[in-house]
């Protein structure tokens, strides 16, 4: 009698075990089949085209970004690792490593500027334009978010703890790029609308194969090296950003970090070079944004004691004309 029941609680256990291992692996092969499912859901829409583009325009941006910002952090924190051809190899080579990783999917644009005139000139469907351009725009901002998490303390180091915009310690420029003081408004916009108009120039020309067109596989060398000419000879005026995705997110990024609203400030302006492209885009900025050298001037401190920002006094007339309520510059 006692054997028995010794076997029946045996029994009891041992099936209660089974059915627990049962559910077990019912509820494991159920989360394994949702896992799947929604493997397969990415995995189709990874499928797309459209996605893949915005991805590979992403990323490119995102490598291009990360040498070229990075080349121009090692200049301004540190003269004896950067230097201004350290910095054009930077970005022309991150140009060319962008070209290998999105360019048999998207075109490796990179550049809203190029993205533009591809569908201007029907080689791009206007469809893909924005998606283009958020993939270039989120890529950079990622880039610009990638360096200061990379530099930050070597940023607070060499500014003091002060995140500057302009001064002896600015590292604003670290990011977007500023005119210099003897730049105006106007020649800023010719500056880079200029040198945009030569690289898609020279862009068509590359990727021709109509006329004499760079070697098959050569490509992405060719277009780097296109990159690095341009800051060598062309560059030092403006920096040469001739890229609204190059200029415009780090700069968002920058205010959103703690650079604050001066990244955006009106005698800043003619800085902001995702304005300065051939598209067309009016210069907002036109009547109000004549600089003096006398605007925002930095005490040996690193404090800011004036900001002049009032246009040249033959444009205050037509300025008050045009704005209401009155022209930010004159607040």
């Amino acid at each position: 009698m006692v054997t028995s029941l010794w076997l029946l609680s045996i029994y009891k256990s041992e099936r209660q075990n089974m059915v627990q291992t049962s559910r077990h692996r019912r509820s494991t092969r159920g989360s394994k089949m949702v896992s799947w499912s929604v493997m397969a859901k990415i995995q189709e829409i990874l499928q797309k085209k459209m996605v893949r583009e915005f991805l590979a325009e992403f990323m490119s941006t995102y490598v291009m970004m990360v040498f070229g910002l990075g080349s121009v952090a090692h200049m301004v924190l540190n003269k004896k690792y950067g230097s201004y051809l350290g910095v054009n190899l930077g970005f022309g080579f991150g140009v060319t490593m962008g070209v290998h990783v999105a360019g048999h999917i998207s075109g490796a644009h990179m550049n809203a500027a190029v993205t533009f005139a591809n569908c201007a000139l029907g080689r791009v469907p206007w469809r893909k334009f924005p998606v283009y351009v958020l993939g270039q725009f989120l890529g950079s901002f990622l880039a610009a978010a990638t360096i200061y998490t990379l530099f930050y303390t070597a940023i607070l180091h060499f500014s003091g703890g002060q995140l500057m915009v302009t001064g002896p310690v600015a590292t604003a420029g670290i990011f977007a790029t500023y005119l210099p003081d003897h730049m105006t408004l106007w020649r800023g916009f010719l500056n880079e609308a200029w040198l945009t108009g030569m690289l898609q120039l020279c862009l068509f020309a590359i990727t021709d194969q109509e006329n004499n067109a760079a070697l098959p596989g050569t490509q992405a060398l060719v277009i780097g090296i296109l990159v690095v000419i341009i800051g060598v000879s062309l560059g030092m005026n403006t920096g040469y950003a001739i890229n609204p995705s190059r200029d415009l997110p780090p700069r968002v990024f920058t205010f959103i970090a703690g650079w604050g609203k001066e990244v955006f400030r009106w005698h800043h302006l003619p800085g902001l070079h995702w304005l300065h492209h051939p598209t067309g885009t009016p210069e907002i900025g036109g009547l109000c944004g004549v600089r003096r050298p006398r605007d925002n001037r930095i005490a040996q401190d690193g404090i800011s004691r004036t900001h002049d920002l009032s246009p040249h006094p033959r444009l205050r007339e037509p300025c008050q004309q045009i704005f209401s309520p009155p022209c930010p510059a004159l607040t």
